[in-house]
C-alpha cells in the first residue's frame, strides 16, 4: 500500500483570506455595536425620567405639591427604589408643575426633557 505524503492543513494564502474576511466583518460590526450601546444608555436615561415623572404625579396626589430632586435623591419618590447606574437626572418642582432632564454620559449626548405643563416628554435633539 502506498500512503500519500501530502500534509493536510491550510496554506498561507487561505489563512490570509480568512484573516481579511474577519477583519472586514469586524470593521463593520464594531461601530454598529457602539451605536447600539449608546442607544441603550439613552433608553436608560429616558426611561428613568419617565418613571420619576410618574412618581412625581403620585407624590402630588398625596401631598398636593411636587418635589424637586436630583439623581439618587429621587428615590424618595413613591415607587422609585433605584435609578439606572450613571443616569444624570434632575427634577425642578414649581407650585403646580415640574420639569426634568435626564442624560447618560455613555449615551449619544441626547438630553431628554420632561415638562408636566406641556404634555410630558419633549422631543430632544440628537
Amino acid at each position: 500500500m502506498h500512503t500519500p505524503t501530502s500534509a493536510h492543513g491550510f496554506t498561507l494564502l487561505e489563512l490570509l483570506v480568512v484573516i481579511a474576511i474577519v477583519s472586514i466583518l469586524s470593521a463593520i460590526a464594531v461601530p454598529q455595536f457602539n451605536a447600539y450601546r449608546q442607544r441603550s444608555f439613552d433608553t436608560r436615561a429616558r426611561q428613568d425620567l419617565h418613571n420619576v415623572a410618574i412618581a412625581e404625579e403620585a407624590y402630588f396626589l398625596d401631598y398636593e405639591r411636587y418635589s424637586s430632586c436630583a439623581n439618587q435623591s429621587c428615590t424618595a419618590l413613591p415607587g422609585i427604589s433605584t435609578l439606572s447606574k450613571g443616569v444624570d437626572l434632575s427634577i425642578t418642582a414649581e407650585e403646580q408643575s415640574f420639569t426634568g432632564t435626564a442624560t447618560h454620559p455613555k449615551g449619544s449626548g441626547r438630553l431628554f426633557s420632561w415638562d408636566s405643563e406641556h404634555g410630558g416628554l419633549l422631543e430632544s435633539d440628537s
